[in-house]
């Protein structure tokens, strides 16, 4: 894929589903209120534009904090090129565009009252409501992590004091110790993230702490742009990490939090100086609440608007999606809240939605100045989302330094536009 075509991929995935509408269609009942819950990439992007789509629609946001830390780019964090107020966001764009936000925790959704009712108290009727309940950890589902465990073997899989966690361990980690992370197999979030927070994190290493190993044992047999991350891995940390797939007893089978090791399928125990842990994951936990997962623990929904496949009313954006072959990234959090509000205007209106359409990059920084990227066009082929033959790809295995370092640059541009389309904040 050559930079023009990549370049453009990106500048679509911030506006892409505005293409869903052929007009802007204002509700015709402005006393319509549509209620927002999870002030992530997919509900704080849906809030917006369904402010954009019509400015007389009564709009609320729900979001128990008053900002909201990324996961994209918390890995740079991690890696010491990225400080913590720089992947933080507040809704000051949401009030100021008239959007009520109230910081609370959304506990119960009555899908058959269109009705919510809030940490606080306070009960919210609804005519349509947008679902962003990101994911939670399955505890347990992988013997010996419970959430007493992540607090000595994080999973900073949500981003927030988990994170944070994990740094202060890894500066205080000796030089000479093995930072080893364990990798579900499954549905989990940003496929490539875990391998993206492995070269981050050598980053960190080579330039502090230079003796270190880092140990991926991984429950798969491969991983999103594998050629691409272990060309870079080689290049600029020479044999400092180390990949166990599956089929080589990659798949850890039990945690020991306080021992600080894991044991694999086959009996094998490895030791960490720091333990971290990508367990397997589920839908957030208000999901189950509105009824809207299935046996799998994750949402199905309708591929043309989001609205989900069990409760009516009730549209469902983001990572708790089964939305494959969409990944489970922000950018498409973002593009999946675009197309979940034209299709609740269009509803309100009494219009039929447009066919839907979404883009996807996944930029993944191996090092500052080495990025490599995975993108993908979308569409609803009439029964479920397809990906557009022919479209997307990955970045070349030949690229030379001056592309890897281009590609690093894109992967920033990229998000400081999704982070000013999602929250007016780059």
């Amino acid at each position: 894929m050559n930079t023009t075509r990549r370049t453009l991929l990106a500048g679509l995935g911030a506006g892409a589903a505005s293409f869903a509408l052929p007009g802007l269609i204002r509700a015709q009942n402005a006393s319509a209120h549509v209620v927002v819950v999870g002030g992530g990439f997919g509900g704080a992007t849906a809030a917006r534009y369904l402010r954009r789509y019509s400015p007389d629609l009564k709009i609320t946001l729900i979001e128990p904090s008053e900002t909201f830390v990324t996961c994209p780019f918390s890995n740079l964090y991690l890696g010491g090129l990225r400080t913590w107020d720089s992947i933080t966001h507040s809704y000051a764009a949401h009030t100021a565009e008239g959007i009520d936000v109230i910081h609370a925790s959304a506990e119960q959704i009555d899908g058959a009252a269109r009705r919510v009712t809030l940490s606080d108290g306070t009960v919210l009727d609804y005519d349509r409501l947008v679902l962003s309940p990101g994911i939670d950890i399955k505890w347990g589902a992988l013997e010996g992590y419970d959430e007493a465990a992540s607090d000595r073997a994080p999973h900073a899989w949500k981003a927030g004091p988990q994170t944070q966690l994990l740094k202060s361990q890894l500066e205080a980690m000796e030089d000479g110790g093995t930072f080893v992370m364990s990798i579900t197999d499954g549905a989990f979030r940003c496929p490539p993230g875990p391998y993206e927070r492995a070269s981050l994190v050598a980053h960190y290493l080579k330039t502090n702490k230079p003796k270190s190993k880092i140990l991926l044992l991984d429950s798969k047999e491969t991983f999103s742009k594998q050629g691409l991350f272990k060309q870079g891995w080689e290049a600029l940390y020479g044999d400092m990490i180390e990949w166990i797939s599956a089929d080589s007893d990659g798949k850890v089978a039990k945690v020991d939090a306080g021992a600080l090791t894991v044991e694999t399928a086959f009996g094998v125990t490895h030791k960490a100086d720091v333990l971290n842990v990508v367990p397997p994951q589920k839908a957030g936990w208000i999901a189950d609440r509105a009824g809207v997962t299935n046996d799998t623990g994750w949402v199905p929904v309708n591929g043309n608007t989001f609205e989900s496949a069990q409760v009516p009313g009730i549209y469902v954006v983001g990572d708790a999606t089964i939305a494959a072959p969409m990944p489970k990234s922000g950018f498409c959090a973002n593009a999946q809240g675009k197309v979940a509000a034209a299709a609740i205007i269009a509803d309100l209106a009494g219009a039929e939605p447009a066919p839907a359409s979404f883009v996807n990059t996944c930029y993944s920084l191996v090092g500052p100045e080495w990025g490599i990227s995975v993108a993908g066009v979308y569409y609803f082929d009439g029964e479920k989302i397809a990906e557009r033959e022919g479209s997307g790809g990955v970045s070349p295995l030949e690229a030379d330094a001056s592309f890897r370092q281009a590609e690093a640059v894109y992967g920033a541009g990229w998000y400081a536009s999704i982070s000013a389309d999602t929250w007016g904040t780059v």
